[in-house]
């Protein structure tokens, strides 16, 4: 009894409730899709399989998490080469690639882009003053164009990382072999990097085929698997969930058999380096100079340009939909004071609660999982990963479904907004807390019970102090990701439950983009204080494991 305890019953504590509020809400979902009015049935599959709108939104949803993967590896492949094998002049602030994608959400992201270059956009606008027609912004090219550049930091990160971390005296040794340069790049270095960058590069096809936010908003002319889900939920809430069902299963068997794939290719593909020698970074001149440093530099305005247009829209004067560009106001501002502060309330009593939860259950999980492996911890690994096979949209719906009858009624209530939450970026949150436990020798732990200090209060006392940046690191990126959360959340609140992300949805389905314009800005400044407080006066690392 004493070897079970403390962490034996901690461990079955862990599992039982992944199992109640992961396991058994996306079990359900697949179940359901099996059921008809007189038991099992595959009806909801004989309608996807013959209605042509459910066969045209999955075969563009694939369609469109392969463009984008491809473009995003491209993108990103380029600027890690330019990054880890030339000196350009914006080397230093590369480094805020990774953090713009916290910073600026999804949805706001989408929205920038369509105060620029959407109907009623800054650049249409200027387009047709000038008399000169503007192609239209939704649909495929804006869907790929800004999903390109809100996932392509995956890819960047990983090839720069492979990139850097590759032994140049292999590269050095196939040029002296007489082979070309552009050769041996082929032959040596990119097969060498491939297993990162593919498997960042399905990672961005997961994102690009589940996402909600972008899709919605710019999508109007492309039906895709993600928002139809969510519209066949919205519409059949208090009727048959079957074809909701349906359409979730189908995500979710496509997300794992992606996932699947991607782990059983890396199995077979992996290299490693031994006293590798980091490839020097060369100086370019001259035109190539120019076009690299350009074309990089391009990117990165590209990247961070959603923030400023979001600013500069806040205090734009605006009639509906038409932004009156160069009319500054502080309009936008007064209607949040004088009547919507209960929105920026919810976001932070949300965030906050999700945030402690999760980071608490992702510190207890994350030292289980390293030091007090069993096959309980095994089994508690294996459900950490099923938030990774769902989009946030089903991951709302499997909630709302499990818990809307029987012994445990949450739907509607907050309790499942802030679950919700915490669930969607747990494994990430488990992720960064262990991120430095493998480095804690098992001695330290051993000696302070051996000394008679309970194993408990040593966790308390050694354990947790050490791994202290890992956890803030977790606190951090769960704080910043929970409160720009929208796919999950806008399948499950109720009336006085919207955060900013809802909110803002709302302001841009009904063209308010002014007053959409100052939620963004409160929200992206909720976001980067943590993250400035974080890097600057606790020195915490985000992207170190």
């Amino acid at each position: 009894m004493n070897r079970f305890l403390p962490w034996g019953l901690a461990s079955l504590i862990s599992l039982a409730f992944l199992a109640v509020f992961i396991a058994y809400p996306i079990a359900g979902v697949l179940m359901r899709s099996f059921v008809g009015d007189n038991g099992f049935s595959a009806a909801g599959f004989v309608t996807f399989l013959t209605k042509a709108r459910y066969l045209e939104a999955f075969g563009n949803s694939i369609i469109l998490g392969g463009a984008v993967t491809l473009t995003s590896t491209i993108v990103g492949v380029f600027l890690a080469f330019v990054v880890a094998r030339y000196e350009v002049p914006f080397g230093s602030i590369v480094f805020l690639l990774p953090l713009s994608v916290l910073i600026i959400p999804e949805l706001i992201s989408a929205q920038s882009w369509i105060m620029v270059l959407g109907n009623n956009g800054f650049v249409t606008h200027l387009f047709k003053t000038m008399g000169l027609p503007f192609p239209k912004f939704y649909g495929w090219f804006g869907l790929i164009y800004v999903m390109t550049l809100t996932f392509y930091v995956h890819v960047f990160l990983a090839a720069l990382a492979a990139l850097r971390g590759f032994d140049h005296s292999l590269e050095e040794a196939g040029q002296s072999l007489g082979t070309a340069p552009l050769s041996t790049y082929l032959k040596v270095v990119f097969p060498t990097v491939m297993p990162a960058v593919l498997s960042s590069g399905l990672i961005v096809f997961t994102l690009a085929f589940g996402n909600f936010a972008i899709s919605i908003n710019l999508g109007q002319s492309v039906p895709l698997l993600s928002v139809l889900t969510y519209r066949s939920f919205v519409s059949e809430t208090g009727g048959s969930p079957v074809m909701q069902s349906t359409l979730a299963t189908v995500s979710i068997l496509l997300v794992a058999s992606v996932l699947f794939m991607q782990k059983r290719y890396l199995s077979k593909k992996e290299y490693q380096m031994f006293a590798g020698r980091t490839p020097p970074r060369v100086k370019l001149r001259g035109w190539k100079s120019a076009l690299a440093s350009g074309a990089a530099g391009l990117l990165i305005v590209l990247s961070l340009l959603p923030a400023l247009v979001v600013l500069v829209g806040s205090f734009t004067l605006s009639s509906g939909p038409v932004m009156h560009w160069g009319q500054f106001t502080f309009e936008n501002y007064y209607r949040i004071w004088n009547g919507d502060l209960d929105v920026i309330w919810n976001s932070l009593k949300f965030s906050s609660l999700a945030t402690t939860f999760g980071v608490c259950f992702a510190t207890l999980v994350s030292y289980l999982l390293v030091k007090k492996p069993s096959s309980t911890t095994a089994l508690l690994d294996y459900l950490l990963l099923l938030p990774l096979t769902v989009s946030g949209t089903v991951l709302g719906i499997a909630l709302s479904q499990g818990f809307n009858s029987g012994p445990l009624v949450l739907t509607g209530t907050s309790a499942l907004m802030v679950c919700a939450m915490m669930l969607r970026r747990l494994p990430f949150g488990v992720r960064n807390a262990s991120s430095n436990l493998h480095n804690i020798s098992n001695s330290l732990e051993e000696a302070s019970v051996s000394l008679g200090v309970p194993p408990i209060k040593t966790f308390f006392k050694v354990m947790l102090p050490l791994m202290a940046p890992g956890i803030a690191a977790a606190a951090i990126l769960t704080w910043v990701t929970t409160v720009a959360e929208l796919s999950t959340v806008v399948v499950l609140y109720q009336a006085g439950q919207e955060t900013l992300p809802i909110q803002i949805f709302r302001l841009i389905s009904s063209d308010l983009m002014g007053r959409a314009s100052a939620f963004g800005v409160i929200n992206i400044i909720i976001i980067i204080v943590p993250i400035v407080l974080g890097i600057k006066a606790m020195n915490v690392k985000l992207f170190a494991s």
